[in-house]
């Protein structure tokens, strides 16, 4: 794939950024050395490498999954302007 300044002006126009023409040929390079390095990546074979969480062994500690504080809904929704069937009703924000 590659990276050219038309690209790399949509992606900024995405990103609400202004870039001038110097900038955008730059960051078009920028991108394409980002790119190439991925692409370097991707040569790596893992085809016999499970997938880690850590480079350790290691084993999480579990708990006991038990509810140790909560119910107080009635109380917290009475300091709500408005609520509705046990839930906070907000103003719609999404047209």
């Amino acid at each position: 794939m590659t990276i050219d300044k038309n690209t790399v002006a949509r992606i900024a126009n995405l990103a609400r950024i202004r870039l001038t023409e110097e900038e955008q040929n730059t960051m078009a390079k920028e991108f394409q050395g980002i790119l190439s390095w991925v692409d370097q990546l991707q040569e790596v074979n893992t085809d016999n490498i499970p997938p880690l969480t850590s480079v350790v062994e290691i084993t999480l500690p579990l708990r006991e999954d038990k509810v140790t504080d909560g119910g107080y809904a009635d109380d917290i929704l009475a300091n709500a302007p408005k609520q509705a069937a046990g839930f906070f009703v907000v103003p719609k924000v999404v047209e």
